[in-house]
C-alpha cells in the first residue's frame, strides 16, 4: 500500500465493554431498591457493548421494515417484514423483560430494574424498544377491564418474544401497541372521529382512520373512538377469537426522519371489532394511564441517548490528538465534555427517581414530577447529540460512526406521548388539578435544602414564579424548565457526584453559564466530571 495511505491517529471502535459500567447507574440501582438486579444488569450491559448486538443496531436500521398489504393473489394480509436483525433485538428486549414483567414481579425495585435495563438496551438501538415500551404501559390501561387483564395480562408480560400474526390467547408471549393520533386532531385526541357501535354480544364495531400507528405488527391495539357515551378506550387485537384476521388494514408505512428500524403507519379500522376497556366515555382517563407510562420510557431513552453520546465523545477525545495533545486533555474540549456529562448524569438520576416512585407508588410526586421531567429531558436531547456527534468531528457526521443515527433518533421522545407544548401545559394541569403533586414536588426538592445556596435560591424563585398566574401559560414552558432543573439539582446534590452537582449548580442554577454546551464557568472540576462517568474500557 503506498505510504500516502498509512492510517494513523484514528480512533478504534468502542466495542467490547460493559455498558452498564457505569458508576451512577449502579449506585442508582442500589439507592431506588434493585441491587438485586446488578448480576443481569451487568449480563446486558456487556452484551449491550458487543459487536454482535452493535451490528445488530446497524443492520436494523440500514434494512427498514416493509409493507406488504396483499398477497399474490391479491387477498388483504397487511403483514410487515423485518430484517432478522429486528427480531434479535426484540426477543433480547423481551427475555430480559424490558416489557411489562415488572407489573407481574413482586420484588422491591422491580420498575427500577427495568428502567435500568432499558437504559442500557437503549444504547445499541432505539427503534425497537418503541414496541417494548407500549407493552410495559399497556397493563395499567388493560386492567381497566378485569375479565381482559386476566386473559391477556401474564402473556404480556411473558418473558418470551413469540413473533407472529395468530390468535392472542395461543401465544406464549404478547406485544401491545397504542392508536390514537387521527390527523384532524393530533394531540387533541378529544377531535377523534373514529366510532365505536356496539353490538348485541357486547363487542364494538369500530371505524375510522388513525394518523400514527407505531409497531403495527404488534399482537393488539389500545385506541380511542367515538362510542355512544363519548370518546372511549378499547382494545383490538389484530387476530380475533375465532382466528380470523380483524379488519386492521395498514394503509402505509411513514417515512420518518429516524427510527428507521421501527415500523409506524396509517391504519384504517374498516368495522374492526374491539373490546371496551374502561367505561364508555372515560377514553381519556383510561388511556392516560398508558400514556404516563410510555413518557417515562420516553425520558429513559433520552438519557440512554445522552449516555451514549457521552461514551463515544469521550471515548474519542480520548484517542484522538490534535495540536500535539490529546483532545481530552485540551481545556475547551474538556469543558465540553464536562458539560455533556453535567446533562447525561442529570437525566439518569432523574430518570431512575421517577422509576423508584413507580415502584413506590408515588403517585402525587410522580405525576407532576414526570410531566415537568419529560418535557425538559426529552427537549435537551438533540442539542446534546448534535454536540457529541460535533467532538467527533468530521468522523462523527459519517453514518459508519453511528453519530448521525444517534442524531436522528433524538428529537422523537420529545414529540412522542405529547410534544413540549403538551408536557408543559400537562404540568399546568397536574398542578391545578392536583395540588397535592406541587406539596409532594417540593417536597422531594427540599430534601436538598441548605446543601447548596444555588438550589435554594432557585427553589425560592420557583416559588415566587408559581404563585404568579398572570399569563402563566404562556410562560409555561420557562416555569416548567426551572422546575425540571430545581429537581435534578437537589437529586445531584444528595446523590450524585460532588463535582457533578457543583457544575450543574454553578451552570445551570447559576449566573455564570453560556447558551450552548461547553460553555461551564471557571472552577468546575472538569477532569473529575468526565472521570466520574466514564473510564475507558480496557
Amino acid at each position: 500500500m503506498p505510504p500516502t495511505h498509512e492510517v494513523t491517529n484514528q480512533v478504534p471502535p468502542l466495542v467490547g465493554y460493559d455498558v452498564a459500567a457505569h458508576a451512577s447507574l449502579i449506585a442508582g440501582l442500589r439507592r431506588e431498591g434493585a441491587a438485586w438486579a446488578e448480576p443481569e444488569l451487568h449480563e446486558l450491559g456487556r452484551l449491550a457493548g458487543s459487536a454482535q448486538a452493535q451490528e445488530w443496531g446497524r443492520g436494523a436500521n440500514a434494512n427498514p421494515p416493509v409493507l406488504r398489504t396483499h398477497d399474490r393473489y391479491g387477498n388483504r394480509i397487511d403483514e410487515v417484514d423485518f430484517h432478522p436483525y429486528w427480531h434479535e433485538l426484540m426477543t433480547v428486549g423481551v427475555e430480559h423483560g424490558l416489557q411489562a414483567a415488572p407489573w407481574r414481579d413482586e420484588r422491591s425495585g422491580a420498575h427500577v430494574a427495568r428502567a435500568a435495563k432499558f437504559f442500557v438496551w437503549s444504547q445499541v438501538e432505539a427503534g425497537h424498544t418503541c414496541p417494548l415500551a407500549m407493552t410495559y404501559a399497556a397493563v395499567p390501561a388493560l386492567r381497566h377491564n378485569e375479565e381482559l387483564a386476566k386473559t391477556y395480562e401474564p402473556l404480556l408480560a411473558a418473558k418470551i418474544y413469540d413473533y407472529g400474526l395468530r390468535e392472542p390467547s395461543t401465544k406464549r408471549g404478547l406485544i401491545a401497541g397504542m392508536s390514537m393520533t387521527e390527523k384532524q386532531g393530533g394531540s387533541d385526541v378529544r377531535a377523534n372521529t373514529t366510532t365505536a357501535t356496539p353490538t348485541e354480544n357486547g363487542e364494538y364495531v369500530i371505524r375510522g382512520h388513525k394518523w400514527f400507528t407505531s409497531a403495527p405488527m404488534s399482537d393488539m391495539f389500545l385506541t380511542l373512538a367515538q362510542a355512544p357515551g363519548g370518546l372511549s378506550c378499547f382494545l383490538l387485537p389484530r387476530v380475533l377469537p375465532d382466528g380470523t384476521r380483524n379488519r386492521i388494514h395498514l394503509q402505509r408505512l411513514k417515512d420518518k426522519l429516524g427510527n428507521k428500524s421501527n415500523a409506524s403507519s396509517e391504519i384504517e379500522y374498516d368495522d374492526a371489532l374491539g373490546w371496551l376497556v374502561g367505561e364508555e366515555g372515560r377514553g381519556v382517563p383510561t388511556i392516560i394511564e398508558m400514556v404516563n407510562n410510555t413518557r417515562l420510557d420516553c425520558v429513559i431513552g433520552s438519557a440512554a441517548g445522552m449516555r451514549a453520546g457521552v461514551a463515544q465523545a469521550v471515548h474519542h477525545a480520548s484517542h484522538r490528538s490534535a495540536f500535539t495533545k490529546l483532545l481530552v486533555d485540551q481545556p475547551l474540549m474538556s469543558n465540553v465534555l464536562a458539560d455533556l456529562t453535567v446533562e447525561a448524569e442529570a437525566a439518569l438520576v432523574v430518570m431512575l427517581r421517577l422509576a423508584g416512585a413507580t415502584d413506590r407508588d408515588e403517585t402525587a410526586f410522580r405525576r407532576l414530577a414526570l410531566a415537568v421531567t419529560k418535557y425538559w429531558v426529552c427537549k435537551r436531547a438533540p442539542m446534546h447529540a448534535a454536540e457529541a456527534l460535533e467532538c467527533l468531528g468530521g468522523n462523527g457526521y459519517v453514518e459508519e460512526s453511528g453519530m448521525p443515527l444517534l442524531y436522528r433518533e433524538a428529537p422523537l421522545p420529545s414529540i412522542w406521548e405529547g410534544s413540549g407544548n403538551v408536557a408543559a401545559l400537562d404540568a399546568l394541569r397536574a398542578m391545578a388539578r392536583q395540588p397535592e403533586s406541587v406539596e409532594a414536588f417540593f417536597t422531594e426538592v427540599e430534601l436538598a435544602a441548605g446543601a447548596d445556596a444555588r438550589l435554594d435560591r432557585s427553589v425560592e424563585l420557583l416559588r415566587k414564579e408559581l404563585a404568579d398566574l398572570d399569563d402563566i401559560e404562556f410562560r409555561a414552558r420557562r416555569l416548567v424548565e426551572t422546575m425540571a432543573l430545581v429537581l435534578q439539582g437537589s437529586l445531584l446534590v444528595r446523590h450524585g457526584n460532588p463535582a457533578v452537582a457543583d457544575a450543574f449548580c454553578a451552570s445551570r442554577l447559576g449566573e455564570d453559564w453560556g447558551i450552548a454546551l461547553g460553555t461551564l464557568p471557571s472552577g468546575v472540576d472538569s477532569r473529575a466530571i468526565v472521570t466520574s462517568s466514564w473510564t475507558e474500557p480496557r
